[in-house]
């Protein structure tokens, strides 16, 4: 297992606004409104922090005490979708609903996004209609030239590269069941793509060491691995690179995966569960964990990546990883329109 770690410097980059931040996305360095959201490379871990302390406080103050808190009253939200989704639409629709604004869901046969309208033309329009756009699609560049163009915050639901409102979920359920994240190991069993990608880009920042398994020829990117990596040299954290799962595994407080063949994807399937074969997700593998092992999955679920036994067992967080995707879209929609302080003690993360 490749192991990539030095010691901090003087002043931890995971502390302060990343240097990798655009022009649009520091507008105000106090504040998150009228920033973009396309990976949380551009979030400082303080930054990150703050969203998931928004998530759990609207979770409580919305979900525990029900509360009728509605602080987008009159707001619109664009919702542009190349690909289908469950869990994106539900969640980000629902959620801005329950914070008082409209959302607008367009698929592909109302938004042709760079096909009947240029994304460039596309991200005008909408800047005019609505208060602030989401988009999943394909290529992460369409995303990166709608933030060039648009005036109102523009929201990654999911592109080929990264996936970070994911993530986010991802540590807002490790918090509720640990109590903390500092310290945790997490271990990436699966194909190189943007679930994990997001998780690089956060969890070192956060004090979470990653080990990532994936097969020959399915690794992340090369240039995510290169950000990932001097994330972990500042935090004083460990990326780990192995093809052997088993590897990946030991000592794991959380074993993760995914998907091994995406949408665009399936003319690739036999090659695909060929080389992935020994991947899925077993109690023999499970085994090599930490004794407070936990499983995640970001959904849809197929047999072959993780079997019945784990993924239905008391150590699945599969279903508050999921609800949690709401409780986390609501933080970025809320913080990128408006300054909000949270009402509950900021966690020790």
């Amino acid at each position: 297992m490749l192991v990539r770690q030095t010691a901090a410097r003087l002043v931890p980059r995971c502390f302060v606004v990343s240097s990798l931040t655009t022009d649009k996305q520091s507008r105000k360095s106090s504040s998150f409104v009228g920033k973009d959201f396309l990976t949380l490379k551009d979030f400082s871990g303080d930054e990150i922090k703050s969203l998931l302390w928004t998530a759990l406080d609207l979770k409580h103050r919305i979900k525990s005490n029900n509360e009728n808190f509605r602080p987008l009253e009159g707001k619109t939200l664009a919702m542009i979708f190349q690909k289908r989704s469950t869990r994106t639409r539900s969640s980000t629709e629902g959620g801005f609903s329950v914070l008082g604004g409209h959302a607008i869901s367009l698929s592909p046969d109302d938004a042709h996004l760079g096909v009947n309208e240029t994304i460039k033309d596309t991200a005008r329009v909408l800047s005019r209609l609505s208060d602030i756009a989401l988009a999943r699609v394909y290529g992460h560049s369409d995303l990166e030239e709608m933030s060039s163009e648009a005036s109102v915050p523009i929201v990654n639901g999911l592109s080929e590269t990264y996936h970070p409102l994911q993530s986010l979920a991802d540590f807002q359920t490790l918090m509720e069941h640990y109590g903390h994240l500092r310290g945790l190991k997490m271990a990436w069993v699966g194909d190189g793509n943007n679930i994990v990608h997001s998780l690089m880009m956060a969890a070192p920042r956060l004090g979470v060491d990653l080990n990532i398994a994936t097969p020959k020829g399915y690794e992340v990117f090369p240039e995510v691995a290169k950000d990932a990596d001097e994330f972990a040299e500042q935090c004083s954290t460990k990326i780990a690179y192995t093809n052997d799962p088993r590897e990946a595994c030991k000592g794991a407080n959380v074993i993760v995966t995914d998907t091994w063949i995406s949408m665009g994807q399936e003319e690739e399937k036999a090659a695909r569960l060929k080389a992935f074969a020994g991947y899925q997700v077993t109690k023999k593998l499970t085994s090599l964990a930490a004794d407070n092992w936990c499983f995640l999955h970001c959904l849809p679920r197929k047999q072959e990546e993780v079997d019945d036994e784990v993924f239905y067992s008391d150590r699945s967080l599969v279903w508050d990883e999921a609800e949690n995707r709401k409780w986390t879209v609501m933080s970025v929609l809320l913080n990128l329109l408006k300054d909000y302080q949270p009402t509950i003690p900021k966690p020790k993360f």
